[in-house]
């Protein structure tokens, strides 16, 4: 499985900083972190994201199925 972490309020995606690697908010899914497990998408939540963010989870294996169904 491969999640990305999403803000709701921005529409940002979480990414690690290619400088030192700390997790940032990009507008690029292409520049998103992604990730295997959803333990990962937690922490990452809870360390480096504030409410108003409104972080969600995305399983982009998903949403390529309902794609590929869908049309």
């Amino acid at each position: 499985m491969r999640f990305v972490i999403q803000s709701r309020t921005t529409g940002a995606f979480l990414a690690p900083n290619p400088d030192d690697g700390q997790p940032e908010w990009v507008m690029l899914l292409t520049e998103a972190a992604t990730l295997d497990d959803l333990e990962t998408c937690a922490q990452l939540i809870e360390d480096h994201t504030e409410p108003f963010h409104r972080p969600q989870v995305i399983d982009l294996d998903n949403l390529y199925q309902q794609a590929n169904t869908n049309g």
